[in-house]
């Protein structure tokens, strides 16, 4: 079996593969005060003939160790995934489909941005009710690429 372990999501780590979204670092104060913005956190990418969607995803919730054999990837657009719940969620990503994948677990607090061409594994919350708003590529052209591994992987805490 192929395991994979499980890493904190930080800017740093995930950087390759696109941002983190969360309410951290520099900010400025806006609605007299009343509200902090962490501008500009994300690149979203959406190709020449794309524009910005937003969709509302519910996915099934999983559990680790979690076996995984699907990487998919979006040539022609960015996706971003923002929890509509305090809950962390797994997000696995790789640099190519021949390179072994990564593992990250979000804190509950961060969402994330992949750039386009990104592959990665499919939403996986861990926690009922596995809602996410997501902010994607919609356009005339397909916009999936999958790949199969031919032994799966097992993420492991």
């Amino acid at each position: 079996m192929r395991q994979i372990q499980t890493e904190p999501l930080t800017a740093t780590a995930f950087a390759p593969f696109g941002d983190v979204l969360d309410a951290s670092g520099d900010f400025r104060l806006i609605n007299a005060g009343l509200c902090r913005r962490h501008h500009d956190r994300g690149v979203l990418d959406f190709g020449l003939d794309g524009r910005a969607g937003i969709s509302i995803f519910k996915a099934e919730p999983r559990a680790l160790p979690y076996a995984f054999d699907l990487i998919e990837c979006h040539p022609d657009g960015s996706q971003a995934f923002l929890p509509m719940t305090a809950d962390p969620f797994l997000v696995i990503v790789a640099e190519s489909p021949a390179h072994a994948p990564r593992a990250f677990l979000t804190d509950g607090r961060q969402g994330i941005n992949l750039h386009r061409g990104t592959w990665h594994g499919v939403l996986t919350p861990l926690h009922p009710p596995g809602l996410f708003a997501v902010v994607d590529r919609i356009g005339p052209t397909p916009n999936l690429q999958e790949h199969r591994y031919p032994t799966p992987w097992t993420v492991v805490a």
